[in-house]
């Protein structure tokens, strides 16, 4: 198993971003040799036809060599986005009172208010 595919390990620094039916957990974690990575990950609540509910995760890996690359992106294409259509978020997927939890919110709609939180990421930090 190479250090890029390690599974999740202890974290060593974690932050908690809660969005509604959203959260997104940052984790710094080790490689086998000792260096740190970022995950992101993505966990979204639905709710089954009973009641109950279940988690949908999704995961990505950021290695340091991919950082500042990743910061300038993340960067222009938030400030894209609210430069073009304001902070006020458009979709009504993100209203509070939206109960269709069963569809599948495309890329494109997943971006809301939450993404001021993430132009304000410092990846020194870690």
């Amino acid at each position: 198993m190479s250090d890029y595919e390690m599974t999740d390990k202890e974290e060593i620094y974690s932050k908690v971003l809660r969005a509604g039916r959203r959260t997104y957990f940052f984790d710094v974690r080790a490689t086998k040799a000792g260096d740190y990575y970022l995950t992101i990950t993505e966990s979204k609540k639905f709710t089954n036809d009973d009641g109950s509910f279940y988690y949908k995760k999704h995961k990505i890996y950021l290695y340091k060599e991919d950082f500042t690359e990743f910061k300038e992106i993340l960067a222009e294409m938030t400030d894209y986005i609210i430069n073009e259509k304001g902070q006020e978020v458009i979709s009504e997927r993100h209203q509070k009172d939206f109960k269709r939890e069963d569809e599948f919110v495309t890329e494109e709609a997943k971006i809301s208010e939450d993404t001021e939180s993430f132009t304000d990421i410092s990846f020194d930090d870690i």
